[in-house]
């Protein structure tokens, strides 16, 4: 950030009074600009045994599949916010969502938040989206998948499904994870159970 919002002049990075880190700080009006990590919800719809995944048609990871999600926006809630994105994404409505995932990405000042849900009537690629299609879990484009934090979705699923319970888990992925594109944890288990 360069400049104030509210009043155009310059910023500068400094500790106010009573804080404990670096914000920046209006040096016209003292105005002070607070960047929080950004929230991105999603959603992991199922139709019977399959699960829906969206080929991605913009950047970053075109080509690649995910699940639907995106950034939440103001004035929705986090469970509104992944049904809008499904929407957005795959034409589809999700029903019964219920919390899932939540991962701290702090190195990139993200937090994501997927929900479950159910798949309600069709679907279609939304803009975003080159191809939607539902997956039974033998046909997962494993090398394919678009994100880590999508893969440990997916992975936890198909082990939660086994047992027919669905936690609620918080991850913090690390930075090497995130960056290499590391299979997680979890798939790695699963592949050597195999």
């Amino acid at each position: 950030m360069k400049f104030c919002s509210d009043c155009g002049s310059a910023v500068s990075l400094q500790i106010p009074e009573g804080d404990d880190r670096q914000r920046h700080v209006c040096d016209g009006c003292g105005a002070i600009h607070y960047l929080n990590p950004r929230v991105i919800v999603g959603c992991l719809v199922t139709a019977g045994d399959k699960v829906l995944l969206c080929k991605r048609a913009i950047e970053p990871q075109i080509n690649l599949w995910t699940l639907p999600g995106g950034f939440m926006e103001n004035g929705e809630t986090l469970a509104e916010g992944a049904a809008r994105e499904t929407f957005e994404e795959a034409a589809a409505k999700a029903v019964n969502l219920k919390l899932y995932r939540m991962f701290d990405v702090a190195h990139i000042d993200q937090v994501y938040v997927m929900f479950r849900g159910e798949l309600e009537g069709g679907f279609a690629p939304g803009i975003e989206s080159y191809e939607v299609k539902l997956f039974d879990e033998k046909d997962i484009p494993w090398d394919q998948i678009a994100f880590p934090v999508m893969t440990d979705t997916l992975v936890e699923y198909f082990e939660d499904r086994k047992n027919g319970v669905f936690p609620v888990r918080l991850a913090a992925p690390t930075r090497r994870w995130v960056e290499h594109g590391n299979i997680p944890p979890s798939r790695k288990r699963r592949e050597a159970d195999a």
